[in-house]
């Protein structure tokens, strides 16, 4: 049997991840800033580096037991995952964002001036928010930054990521609403949780009690 994968997400969740399995015990890969290894060898485990985007696919489809991923993923890509502890780092947020100036509105006021054109990197969890609101919405799908779609014409509202909000203010932009606070997750492929759960089982436990611990 090969060695237990655990998929961690390069960017700002990788220090934090790291930390976090040193803390529990686990040995953690050597790796230098200008390493370009992708998968390292550390004690029994071998840890997969790969984009915040694709972690979850990997744990999905069995390229990695584990995967430390943030849940805008996990709501983004709907991947078919366990997923078993919120490890409470990372934290942000799906917000709903206007420019400043149009936000004499409120939100029900848009279900009866038709189509309202929506700019995001999140289809997925812009459309089905804006379904439950019962407003009609135009998906813009952006990759770059998407508080200029406003500023430009390109959209009425943004459906985004933040963290601070420095960004939405700089932009003149405001939160209309929240969506969903997103934090880091420990999931698991589920083939792999039941057949080798003696191995996954007490990381599971451990993450969960340093988390609880952090948390108090």
């Amino acid at each position: 049997m090969r060695p237990l994968r655990f998929a961690l997400a390069q960017g700002l969740l990788l220090s934090p991840a790291l930390e976090a399995v040193r803390a529990i015990g686990l040995e953690t890969p050597d790796r230098a800033a200008d390493d370009r290894r992708l998968v390292v060898r550390a004690g029994a485990i071998d840890f997969v580096f790969a984009r915040p985007s694709d972690i979850a696919t990997y744990v999905e489809r069995g390229a990695a037991d584990l995967g430390i991923v943030g849940q805008d993923v996990l709501m983004e890509s709907a991947t078919r995952v366990l997923d078993l502890v919120d490890l409470g780092f990372g934290s942000c947020r799906f917000v709903v964002a206007a420019p400043t100036s149009a936000l004499e509105r409120s939100l029900d006021e848009y279900r009866h001036l038709g189509s309202l054109e929506v700019a995001t990197k999140y289809p997925r969890v812009a459309r089905e928010h804006f379904e439950r609101r019962g407003i009609p919405v135009e998906i813009v799908k952006v990759a770059g930054s998407v508080e200029v779609a406003p500023r430009v014409g390109l959209a009425d509202w943004i459906v985004d990521l933040v963290a601070t909000g420095a960004t939405l203010r700089a932009n003149e932009l405001s939160v209309v609403e929240e969506i969903a606070t997103c934090t880091a997750r420990l999931v698991a492929n589920p083939t792999s949780f039941h057949a080798r759960r003696a191995e996954i089982e007490p990381i599971v436990e451990r993450l969960a009690g340093r988390t609880a611990v952090v948390a108090s």
